[in-house]
């Protein structure tokens, strides 16, 4: 499968956790609910656009790496905060989904960053080859 692909399918996948776990969090009484959430419909709309439309640009890499970085955090903070795993929350209902959306989160997210790392140094391989070539031919021509 192609590396772009892949990395389509594991930042959308980010996403969908991602949106889980926030919906969870204002279920839970952690994240207010109301206006407050039209910055995450913004942010995960700017993601979608980058992951689906930008996804061979490095606009579009820079944006998912970024996000992603961003998404493999929630995690840490739930297993490390005074809220989330560390409360009350593995003995209340729907416990398995939220720590399950956890983990599901951290692991699609860390690997999109992975992913949007090769892609961007790709990128630079690319362009680097591609002056290079360039150069080639220069040389070539003027001899």
């Amino acid at each position: 499968m192609k590396q772009t692909a892949v990395l389509v399918i594991s930042s959308l996948l980010a996403m969908l956790f991602g949106t889980f776990h926030i919906t969870d969090d204002i279920i839970r009484g952690f994240a207010p609910g109301g206006l407050s959430n039209v910055s995450v419909v913004l942010v995960v709309t700017i993601w979608l656009y980058a992951t689906l439309l930008l996804a061979e640009r490095r606009s579009g890499y820079v944006i998912i790496l970024v996000m992603s970085l961003l998404s493999s955090l929630i995690p840490v903070v739930h297993m490390t905060g005074k809220r989330g795993i560390t409360s009350g929350i593995p003995l209340s209902s729907g416990s398995f989904f939220f720590v399950w959306t956890l983990f599901a989160l951290g692991v699609t997210a860390a690997f999109s960053v992975v992913l949007s790392v090769r892609g961007l140094w790709s990128l630079q391989r690319r362009r680097r080859a591609a002056v290079v070539g360039s150069e080639v031919q220069g040389v070539n021509a003027s001899h």
